[in-house]
């Protein structure tokens, strides 16, 4: 198939624009990750003043432990806190941008598809074995895009479940060293 100056200019048009849209959602993921950073610093100084202002006043070695304990435990959960924040962020941004990809996909199938009907309607008599086979290889690449589509999506399902499961795991673990260091 021929394409036209003007198709060629629609198609370099749509392709900055996604480039650019691409471009926006990974910075809005980075937005995100600088917001959540400076939030977490601004906490971590006003957590430590106040950490600092119980330490002076202590008055025993006892009260000293007993300050101790009670900011490490707390500390556990923030950073597994943190973690799933940059996690969802990170996640987020890769669903736009997949999704993004997945939509580009599918236009550029629609082109393929078109591209070879229009080559079958033009093609000349005697040639329809291989315009069969040329139909089966499209339609064996598609079958395998979404195949792979599929599988990619599983396994993020999977990383997704693993790593809330890690992350209550080392909360609760955290909080049983907290309670156990009470008890102590």
């Amino acid at each position: 198939m021929n394409f036209t100056q003007d198709q060629l200019l629609a198609s370099q048009k749509a392709n900055i624009e996604t480039l650019f849209g691409l471009s926006q959602k990974a910075f809005e993921g980075v937005e995100k990750l600088v917001e959540l950073n400076m939030q977490v610093a601004k906490t971590a100084m006003t957590e430590a003043a106040e950490a600092t202002k119980a330490a002076l006043s202590v008055k025993d070695a006892q009260e000293l432990l007993a300050l101790q304990a009670s900011l490490l435990q707390p500390n556990a959960e923030k950073v597994a806190a943190y973690n799933r924040h940059v996690y969802d962020i990170f996640a987020a941004t890769n669903a736009d941008l997949a999704a993004a990809a997945e939509t580009q996909a599918a236009d550029v199938q629609q082109k393929v598809l078109a591209s070879v009907d229009t080559a079958v309607k033009n093609a000349p008599a005697g040639t329809e074995s291989a315009v069969a086979l040329v139909k089966s290889a499209v339609a064996a690449a598609n079958n395998a895009f979404e195949s792979v589509q599929k599988a990619a999506k599983q396994a993020a399902e999977v990383a997704e479940s693993n790593f809330q499961a890690m992350t209550s795991t080392a909360v609760k673990a955290s909080q049983a060293a907290g309670k156990s260091k009470r008890a102590a």
